[in-house]
C-alpha cells in the first residue's frame, strides 16, 4: 500500500504544478511547427521539383514513406520535453527542500524514486499523445493540403505512432534517472538542452561517416529512440553509412539506460542526507 501512495504522491505533485502544461505547449508548438513546416516544404518540393533540385538534392523518401518522417518529429525532436519533466520531479524536490517531508511520509528512498519512475514513465506516455496528435494533425494537414499521401490508413504508421509513445515513456523514466544522478536542477537543465540538441547529433552525424563507429553511434539514446519509431529525419541528415537497431532492440537500450542510470543515482545521491 505505501508504493500505491508513494505513486498517489508522485502525481499529485505533478498536477498540482504548472511545469507539466507548460511543457505540454512548448512540445506542441514546436512539433507543430516542424511536422507542419516539413510537411509543407514536402508538398511545395513535390509540385515544384525544378526548384527543390536546385535549392539542394536531398534523399528524401518517395510516396507514403514521407509521412512517417513527418509524424516522428514528434519523438526525434520532442524527446528532450519528457526528459525535462522526469528530471525536475526529481530535482525540484531538491531545488524547494520538499525532500525531509516526502521522505518523513515515506521513508523508504527506493519506494520513492521508484513511484517517481513509474510517475515519469506515465507521463511521458502522456507527452508523447499529445506530440504525436499534434504531428499528425499537422503533418497530414500539410500532406493532405498538396494531395500527398498521408497513410493514416496504414497500420504501420499506427504501430509507428503507438512505438513513439513508448519511446516518449521510456524517456521520461530516463529523467528520472539523470535527475537522480545530478540533483543540482540548473546543472540538469544545461545536460539535457546541451546533449539532446547539440552534443548527440554532432555524434551521430560524425558516427555516420564510417561503417565502424555507425555501429557504435546506433547505441546512443536518440538513435536508439529513432529505432523504436521506426522513422526519423536523421536518416536524411546523416551522411555516409547509417546503421539502426531493430525496434525491440531501441526499446531495450532506452529501457536499460533509465534503470541503470536510477539505480546507480538512487545508490548513490539519493542515498545522501537531506536537510
Amino acid at each position: 500500500m505505501s508504493a500505491i501512495r508513494a505513486l498517489g504522491s508522485e502525481f499529485e505533485k505533478v498536477f498540482t504544478t504548472r511545469m507539466w502544461w507548460l511543457l505540454a505547449l512548448l512540445l506542441v508548438g514546436y512539433v507543430a511547427f516542424l511536422a507542419g513546416g516539413l510537411g509543407a516544404f514536402l508538398g511545395w518540393a513535390s509540385e515544384n521539383p525544378d526548384a527543390a533540385a536546385s535549392a539542394g538534392n536531398t534523399a528524401v523518401p518517395p510516396g507514403a514513406g514521407l509521412a512517417p518522417l513527418i509524424y516522428s518529429f514528434a519523438s526525434s525532436v520532442g524527446y528532450v520535453f519528457p526528459v525535462l519533466l522526469g528530471a525536475l520531479a526529481v530535482t525540484g524536490e531538491f531545488r524547494h527542500k520538499t525532500l525531509t517531508p516526502t521522505f518523513l511520509a515515506e521513508p523508504h528512498r527506493g519506494v520513492v524514486l521508484g513511484a517517481k519512475f513509474t510517475s515519469q514513465l506515465a507521463m511521458g506516455a502522456g507527452l508523447g499523445v499529445i506530440a504525436f496528435a499534434t504531428s499528425v494533425a499537422a503533418g497530414a494537414g500539410a500532406l493532405a493540403l498538396f494531395g500527398l499521401d498521408t497513410a493514416l490508413d496504414s497500420s504501420d504508421t499506427w504501430a509507428l505512432i503507438g512505438r513513439g509513445v513508448l519511446a516518449m515513456a521510456l524517456w521520461g523514466a530516463i529523467g528520472v534517472g539523470l535527475g537522480a544522478l545530478v540533483p543540482n536542477q540548473v546543472a540538469a537543465i544545461v545536460i539535457v538542452i546541451a546533449f539532446t540538441q547539440f552534443v548527440e547529433p554532432v555524434l551521430r552525424l560524425g558516427a555516420s561517416l564510417n561503417e565502424v563507429t555507425a555501429s557504435i553511434g546506433r547505441f546512443l539514446p536518440g538513435a536508439a529512440s529513432d529505432a523504436l519509431v521506426g522513422a526519423s529525419f536523421y536518416s536524411i541528415a546523416s551522411v555516409g553509412t547509417t546503421a539502426s537497431l531493430d525496434w525491440w532492440q531501441g526499446g531495450l537500450v532506452l529501457l536499460g539506460i533509465g534503470v541503470i542510470a536510477t539505480l546507480v543515482g538512487g545508490a548513490t545521491t539519493w542515498r545522501r542526507d537531506v536537510t
